[in-house]
């Protein structure tokens, strides 16, 4: 159970966080536990990160602020092992670095900082560049499998949805209407030989098909 020290000062950063939440980060704590928040970093533009989710959780002490949190990655992302603590200077793994006037803030923008370089710690992984942009490209399907990521995030399972219905429906444009311009063409001009004679209009290779036919038979009636 979380001291009134510590739940005061979690809710006041969560409300803070609110006000004026960092770039690219968004975290909260669980209703029923303020000492657990999750939270999901995204991806910069112009790094191998680039459009992916990375959910993750904090995990804090009852003395928090006057202990540091544990800090995990639940989303594959190439550059962390998955649901593991991980080695950092504001995480608990060094407990004689930290300042208790870092914040949730603070540990996230750190994370993330740490993330963009490639400096080996304990839980970190290696991955091509190549592999982290399609860990990325993956992650927002991945996170919302999970249940607690689908009820504390549900503007980025909205996204997801969203996603899915755009990539769905331009699966289906080149069978769609018929109005996309730069749908591929079905073979025989886009439409079926059952197609064009439904709408009364010759086909040309029944119609060689046909008249070879006829060639051929009246070769073997004059030849007999």
């Amino acid at each position: 159970m979380a001291s009134d020290l510590a739940t005061r000062r979690l809710l006041r950063e969560f409300a803070a966080m609110r006000k004026a939440p960092p770039d690219n980060i968004v975290a909260r704590p669980l209703e029923s536990n303020v000492l657990e928040w999750h939270y999901v970093i995204t991806g910069t533009k112009d790094s191998v990160y680039e459009g992916g989710h990375y959910h993750g959780k904090l995990r804090f002490p009852t003395e928090y602020p006057l202990r540091p949190p544990s800090v995990l990655m639940c989303t594959p992302s190439g550059r962390f092992k998955t649901n593991c603590r991980l080695c950092l200077s504001m995480s608990d793994f060094h407990p004689e670095s930290w300042n208790p006037m870092w914040s949730v803030s603070t540990i996230l923008t750190g994370l993330y900082s740490f993330m963009l370089e490639s400096s080996p710690t304990l839980g970190s992984v290696e991955a091509t560049p190549a592999q982290r942009r399609r860990f990325a490209a993956q992650s927002l399907e991945f996170n919302c499998a999970n249940e607690t990521f689908r009820g504390l995030f549900p503007d980025l399972v909205e996204l997801h949805e969203e996603r899915r219905k755009a990539a769905a429906e331009a699966g289906d444009a080149p069978g769609g209407d018929g109005d996309d311009d730069g749908a591929a063409p079905a073979p025989g001009g886009g439409r079926d030989a059952g197609a064009a004679a439904d709408e009364g209009e010759a086909n040309p290779l029944i119609f060689v098909a046909c008249v070879g036919a006829t060639l051929a038979l009246l070769a073997l009636l004059l030849s007999a």
